[in-house]
């Protein structure tokens, strides 16, 4: 990023180097004054780039906006593996230097080149990155018969990544692992999770993964309600047909942010996170041990990146990320904790309030009678022995509030 606009050109590039670049791809970066990249990437290009080579600063993020300060005005050139804009470099770069400064010549990513390997089509495959991520991200997409591309950290992640399968019962899953995609050393690995066999190899690899499930191993379901012994909890739990109701009035939608207030064992952020890859989530809860069996039941769950508060609302809403959607499981008789929850939420913003004892269902008829919504009362009934006969057992009914601001 230079003064007057001059753009940063970002080059995608793949393991075969400079013999697979694009003409566009070439010249941009023979006529680059400054070229950046890892030392991998600029010896790919050695003898081809004339000007100033620098290596990526370490930590890369918040070194960025100096680093291109200091080339202000002249010609930038910064290389990246694959496609940049897909979980790379280019995404990066357009957050922080803006997209308008940007000019990016892409190259195949290495899902694209993983796709042409093994013959499957794109778009039924499902990417996980684990680059500077969680591992336990892939339990999320997890199900028989699915196709999964892992894009790897390094060298020990398809070990980890069959220790993961085999311990989640897909143990019989295949596993192939793609080194080097497209470079002369490009090599591929074949086994199964249960049983992997190959030593750490080369730490520039893609793992594809068929799933499938060991016999009598119980996959989830990817829609809200999941059983209730998917997660560890005391009883503090909002049950299976309550949550998939629930779940329902908050309507989680692609990139919103959930503040799960009286959190319990965190199903209902847990859920909402496995909506979508792009929906966040804040639990908030009191008690220590809950807030600690949270981020466990996320990480089981393939939604390691929910953020856990350990306190207590409303103090323990101040500074938090500014939500979309507020869910209130607990609390809601507590002096404050509806005020600053509807203050918190911008204009189209939802809340949704589940209430048992009678106190509880107070709150949400006051806060109907002052800020309108619906309310809803659910009775679940569930079978069970009565003597030698079965009879149906009600459960505590619940009402649910939902208003938009």
């Amino acid at each position: 990023m230079g003064e007057g606009g001059t753009p940063v050109t970002v080059v995608g590039i793949g393991a075969d180097g400079w013999a697979g670049l694009s003409g566009t791809a070439q010249e941009a970066i023979a006529a680059a004054e400054v070229l950046l990249g890892s030392g991998r990437q600029l010896d790919l290009v050695a003898g081809h780039a004339p000007g100033d080579r620098v290596t990526w600063p370490s930590p890369m993020l918040p070194a960025l906006p100096e680093l291109f300060g200091r080339f202000a005005g002249r010609r930038v050139c910064a290389l990246a593996s694959g496609d940049p804009m897909f979980f790379g470099l280019g995404a990066t770069l357009a957050r922080v230097l803006g997209p308008q400064r940007l000019r990016v010549v892409p190259h195949p990513s290495s899902v694209s080149l993983a796709c042409a390997r093994l013959g499957w089509p794109a778009d039924d495959v499902e990417v996980v990155s684990v680059v500077g991520r969680p591992l336990a991200r892939l339990r999320r997409v997890l199900a028989p018969g699915r196709r999964v591309l892992v894009l790897s950290a390094g060298a020990d992640s398809p070990k980890q990544l069959a220790s993961l399968l085999a311990a989640d019962g897909y143990g019989p899953s295949a596993l192939t692992v793609l080194e080097q995609l497209g470079g002369p050393a490009e090599r591929r690995l074949d086994g199964t999770a249960a049983d992997w066999p190959h030593p750490p190899g080369d730490p520039l690899n893609v793992v594809a993964v068929t799933c499938v499930a060991d016999p009598g191993a119980r996959p989830l379901g990817a829609v809200p309600g999941l059983p209730d012994d998917a997660f560890d909890h005391d009883g503090q739990l909002t049950k299976r047909e309550v949550r998939a109701v629930t779940l329902a009035h908050l309507a989680p939608r692609p990139g919103q942010l959930l503040w799960d207030v009286g959190a319990g064992a965190g199903s209902v952020a847990i859920e909402w996170m496995r909506a979508h890859p792009s929906c966040r989530a804040v639990a908030i809860e009191s008690h220590p041990e809950r807030a600690a069996r949270i981020g466990l039941n996320a990480d089981a769950l393939g939604v390691p990146d929910l953020q856990v508060v350990t306190g207590r609302a409303p103090a323990a809403l101040a500074g938090l990320p500014a939500p979309d959607t507020i869910f209130i499981g607990g609390g809601v008789t507590r002096d404050g904790v509806l005020d600053a929850c509807w203050d918190a939420l911008p204009g189209g913003g939802r809340l949704v309030a589940n209430a048992v004892t009678l106190e509880a269902e107070a709150a949400l008829a006051a806060g109907y009678a002052r800020l309108g919504g619906s309310l809803v009362r659910l009775a679940v009934q569930r079978a069970s022995p009565v003597g030698g006969f079965t009879g149906w057992r009600p459960a505590m009914p619940v009402t649910i509030w939902v208003v938009e601001k």
